[in-house]
């Protein structure tokens, strides 16, 4: 399928697809062929995420995304720029993933008590 016409790259792009939360979460970023390095999450939604890469990263090449607790979620590079790397998720994201993975980083900071 031509990348211009692949709907999780076009839903990445476009606001009203899902709503895009801000937010902080460590993770692991690594680029196809390349090493994984420790990265930073600063928005998220069912079609894609920014994160922190200090490693230059080239529209098209394929990364994969670790987030703590969860396996590895593949995605595709679409921009670059000065340090930040914007991905389309190569499958969308389950909305329960997605909600679970908000509730737990909204929320940092807060105390909870194990029971």
């Amino acid at each position: 399928m031509p990348i211009s016409s692949d709907p999780y790259r076009l839903a990445s792009q476009e606001d009203r697809c899902a709503p895009r939360t801000r937010l902080t979460i460590p993770a692991t970023l690594r680029a196809s062929g390349g090493r994984a390095f420790q990265s930073v999450v600063h928005d998220l939604s069912i079609s894609g995420f920014s994160a922190a890469s200090i490693n230059r990263m080239h529209e098209g090449q394929m990364c994969w995304l670790t987030l703590p607790g969860l396996e590895s979620l593949q995605a595709e590079v679409v921009w670059w720029d000065n340090c930040i790397v914007g991905c389309a998720f190569s499958e969308l994201l389950s909305p329960i993933v997605h909600d679970n993975i908000l509730q737990r980083y909204s929320a940092v900071g807060t105390f909870r008590q194990v029971i």
